[in-house]
């Protein structure tokens, strides 16, 4: 039986070598690997609020109520949008048209033709990555059901983290040349 890390650096190794996001566009993946480009950061599941003057979109600290703050997943994925009316569904058109996507985010890179990060689970082999490298959400997010919101506004986040391109451009095939 395999360690779940020796596991891990398998599975990373397997979809490096297939690179599926390198060679396809998002409308042309599979749902399995649609699902597999959800990197776990938990950003897209922040309550937001928008300017009505303006249209700006602000990322507030508050997490949807089915968002678990430590696996920055879904508690109950398949009826999510049953439980949460207002539940975004990312489709390829959707990633497009949603400009509060992180940069960040697995689904806008390969849109823009970036590739995945290195901290990416599908290259790193580790669903911890993600957060270790400081882009989910764990440690920074509060339950909404944890606050009776009188203002939303007073949760917004002017200084969410957000990585540098140094820290952010590193791709698949980047990541190989250094092992």
């Amino acid at each position: 039986m395999q360690s779940t890390s020796s596991s891990a650096n398998s599975r990373a190794v397997e979809n490096r070598a297939a690179g599926f996001w390198e060679q396809k566009t998002l409308g042309e993946m599979t749902a399995a690997e649609w699902e597999s480009l959800c990197d776990g950061c938990g950003r897209c599941c922040l309550l937001k609020v928008e300017d009505e003057d303006t249209g700006d979109i602000y990322l507030t600290g508050l997490a949807c109520a089915l968002l678990d703050l430590n696996s920055c997943r879904c508690r109950d994925y398949p009826n999510r949008q049953t439980k949460v009316p207002d539940c975004i569904s990312l489709t390829p058109d959707a990633v497009a048209e949603l400009g509060w996507l992180p940069p960040t985010c697995a689904y806008r890179r390969v849109a823009e033709g970036r590739g995945l990060a290195w901290w990416h689970p599908l290259v790193s082999g580790d669903p911890e990555t993600v957060h270790t490298a400081g882009i989910s959400v764990r440690g920074r997010a509060l339950s909404e059901t944890a606050y009776r919101v009188a203002r939303i506004e007073d949760f917004i986040v002017s200084d969410w983290p957000e990585m540098t391109d140094e820290m952010t451009e590193e791709t698949t095939g980047e990541a190989e040349q250094r092992e």
